[in-house]
């Protein structure tokens, strides 16, 4: 994928990100250089193994992770989308031999923190 193809999917990313964030009445996120080479060399790792799995510094809680295989693109961690103290994000998106596609979604601060009253404060309901 060529430099402007994969900045304009990381916009597009970035852009949706940001609409939900605005339903649900939190702070837009800014994409990151460093976020966004570190998802790529990761969704290209996975693109080789075509394994789903998440990252060591995912499961340290360094950062927050949301990983996508092909065109199915539910995520089961919605809540990193809309994590309000997290500001950074970044995008990376390889493809593996048969075709199909590896998505990676870094988050700094890291969300999806489980203590207590830490999910009320950062996961707002969506504004009506």
């Amino acid at each position: 994928m060529g430099k402007s193809a994969s900045k304009q999917f990381n916009d597009e990313v970035l852009k949706a990100h940001n609409e939900y964030r605005r339903q649900h009445g939190v702070p837009p996120l800014k994409l990151c250089k460093k976020l966004n080479r570190e998802a790529q060399q990761y969704s290209e790792a996975l693109a080789s193994t075509r394994i789903l799995k998440h990252s060591p510094e995912s499961s340290r809680g360094q950062c927050g992770e949301n990983l996508a295989w092909a065109s199915y693109d539910q995520t089961g961690h919605f809540t990193a989308m809309v994590w309000k103290n997290t500001k950074k994000m970044g995008v990376g998106k390889a493809s593996a031999s048969d075709g199909s596609s590896f998505v990676v979604a870094r988050y700094f601060p890291a969300g999806n923190v489980v203590n207590q009253g830490f999910f009320e404060e950062n996961v707002l309901p969506p504004k009506k």
